[in-house]
């Protein structure tokens, strides 16, 4: 265990990490799906007021963070008009269904139900965002996902107790930060690799033409 302080200073790399896809999302060279930002930011805010229900402390810092974030990338997609992607049917309907547990969360007295629920809203928020990382990498940037993840990491080292609504959202924030941005950069690759291939093929000064 690490001093309980070093949760700010995983919360600051987290924001780093957000400043730096809102200053992508501004030049447009990112493309942030709305209907999972907002959510993105709803549902870990709506976390960390469980958390301080529960009396959590500072680990819940990190809850914070991962909200405002969000809040900030929101923002900046409204500076740039061509800086948002376009939402589909199928972003509506992750988000009515986010939406549906945020309610359901507002029906859950205990803290450790109230944080599970924010959580799997907050996956489900995140389904559209994964889907285009899949099918567009160009439009999306690893900082925000990685600093989140190393954010988690350093809130599960400062914990002292080991109650569900302590260790389960710093444990998703980590699988889903990483795992995203893992996700992006292999993507990444596979397109550049598929275009340079395409390239090729159409030069006619290529050893292959």
């Amino acid at each position: 265990m690490i001093p309980a302080g070093f949760v700010f200073l995983g919360a600051a790399l987290s924001l780093v990490g957000s400043l730096r896809y809102a200053q992508l999302t501004i030049r447009g060279r990112t493309r942030p799906n709305r209907v999972t930002w907002v959510l993105w930011a709803a549902a870990p805010l709506i976390g960390f007021a469980a958390q301080l229900d529960g009396g959590v402390g500072l680990p819940a810092v990190l809850t914070l963070s991962i909200g405002l974030g969000p809040a900030i990338i929101v923002a900046a997609s409204f500076v740039n008009p061509a800086a948002y992607w376009r939402i589909s049917r199928f972003d509506l309907g992750c988000g009515a269904v986010s939406v549906l547990a945020l309610v359901v969360w507002l029906t859950v007295p205990d803290p450790a139900p109230a944080v599970v629920v924010a959580m799997l809203a907050d996956l489900v928020a995140g389904i559209p965002t994964i889907r285009k990382v899949w099918t567009s990498p160009e439009t999306e940037a690893p900082a925000p996902f990685a600093f989140a993840g190393t954010n988690g990491v350093v809130a599960l080292l400062t914990l002292d107790r080991w109650a569900v609504e302590d260790w389960v959202f710093p444990v998703y924030i980590v699988v889903l930060g990483y795992g995203v941005s893992l996700l992006l950069l292999t993507r990444t690759r596979r397109a550049r690799r598929v275009a340079g291939a395409a390239s090729g093929g159409q030069n006619p000064s290529s050893p292959r033409a």
